[in-house]
Order: C-alpha cells, then structure tokens, then sequence
C-alpha cells in the first residue's frame, strides 16, 4: 500500500491539480492545527487550515489517492512523497496553521 500510494503521490505533484472533492463533515473548530498531530484530513475540514494546505500544498486534498492518506499526519506523509512533501514545505505549513487561533 505505502508503494501506491508514494506512487500516486509523485504523480499528482508531477501532474496539474484535479477537482477537490469537499470533505464529508468539518470537524469543531479546534486549536492548535500541527503537521505531526493533526491529520490531513481534520485539516481539510476546517476552512482555516484548508486554506493553508491549499496555498502551500494545492494538489494533496485533490489527490486521487487522498482517501488512503487522509488520516496520516503531513509528517508521516511526507516520506512517501518522493521528495513533494519537504522538511521546508511542512515548517511553511506549520508556521502558517500556527497563526490560526
């Protein structure tokens, strides 16, 4: 599974962005949104820290294989990645979920 999904990863950074599909519920509002504690997907569902992975990381919440990562970390995504996802890129994330209050 880690191989399709490193897969499907290095595709879709190396491909144009697809239609995001919206996530199914937005959790409560909740403080302190991190790359090593929050998932990919508690972080889909607030607007706030949506807009921060839209910005910084446009095509991961459309990715076709974004279903088998969603409830990992962006921290433990991101050695499957195939280099897409950097130790850079995930401090610009978490500067940026840190602002949100």
């Amino acid at each position: 599974m880690k191989k399709i999904v490193a897969l499907a990863l290095m595709m879709a950074f190396a491909a144009p962005a697809v239609a995001q599909t919206a996530p199914a519920a937005a959790p409560a509002a909740q403080a302190g949104f991190t790359v090593d504690g929050s998932s990919i997907e508690t972080l889909a569902g607030d607007p706030r820290s949506k807009a921060v992975i839209d910005k910084l990381m446009p095509q991961l919440l459309g990715h076709p294989a974004y279903d088998q990562f969603k409830t990992m970390t962006l921290s433990q995504l991101a050695p499957m990645s195939q280099g897409s996802i950097t130790d850079d890129l995930l401090k610009q994330v978490q500067a940026e979920l840190a602002k949100i209050k």
